[in-house]
């Protein structure tokens, strides 16, 4: 059973697409018109102006998809329903840490796009996100879920590997769009958009404590600086082989 079948309830209203992020991975796509979407789910920075075809497994997310998206086809990115080089490009947003067989699934997503492969992915090495201090858990199952850097571009050959600064107001739910907004982070509806935090085992004490130190002031004193940013890199790295 697909992750998402158990916690991608309500995730469309949680994970929209942000226009800043949208325009790097379509710059990063270059020239190619038609596009496969692995680990889809509900259709964030698919291309509206070219050819995509989607690959989700749970159908829980193929269910929150909207009329207007992609086609979808039910399948695991280990093992993608084309030939070779059905594609164009394709394209891998925030889904590796899904992925039960990695190395399979960047293998199959090479194979199917003859020009160019775009992955969007958070790079465990990186530092200095704060909320990781109040849920230190985080980075233990970063430890094994997220590939490294290294891991995905032996798979895919010689990548380009670009920062991906995540901007003050991202529209996006993911775990590092509230890095200047914590008050967020204890809102039942924005957690339920975040995965890792169903894997939390006690998740009650880092909230308690971030609470606690937003009505103290303690977390304004240590991590107040990121307020004057309009962006910051947490992490997210944009991959292009």
């Amino acid at each position: 059973m697909a992750r998402y079948d158990t916690i991608g309830q309500g995730y469309a209203q949680a994970r929209r697409s942000d226009p800043r992020l949208a325009a790097r991975i379509l710059a990063a796509l270059g020239d190619c018109r038609s596009v496969v979407n692995v680990g889809a789910g509900t259709g964030s920075y698919e291309p509206v102006d070219r050819s995509v075809l989607a690959v989700e497994p749970s159908p829980v997310m193929i269910r929150q998809r909207a009329p207007s998206a992609a086609p979808v086809v039910q399948a695991a990115a280990s093992h993608l329903p084309f030939r070779d080089a059905a594609f164009d490009g394709s394209l891998a947003i925030l889904t590796l840490h899904h992925w039960t067989d990695l190395d399979r699934g960047l293998q199959e997503l090479s194979r199917a796009a003859r020009k160019r492969t775009v992955i969007l992915t958070y790079d465990n090495d990186a530092e200095g996100f704060w909320l990781t201090e109040y849920f230190p858990q985080i980075r233990a199952l970063d430890a094994v879920s997220m590939p490294s850097i290294e891991r995905i571009r032996k798979q895919l050959g010689r990548a380009e590997v670009f920062d991906v600064p995540v901007p003050v107001d991202c529209t996006d739910g993911f775990l590092g769009a509230y890095w200047c907004r914590p008050e967020a982070y204890l809102r039942p509806e924005v957690r339920a958009g975040i995965s890792v935090f169903a894997s939390l085992d006690e998740p009650e004490a880092g909230l308690a404590r971030l609470r606690d130190d937003l009505a103290s002031g303690a977390w304004e004193q240590q991590y107040g600086w990121v307020r004057g940013r309009s962006e910051l890199d947490v992490g997210y790295r944009l991959l292009v082989a």
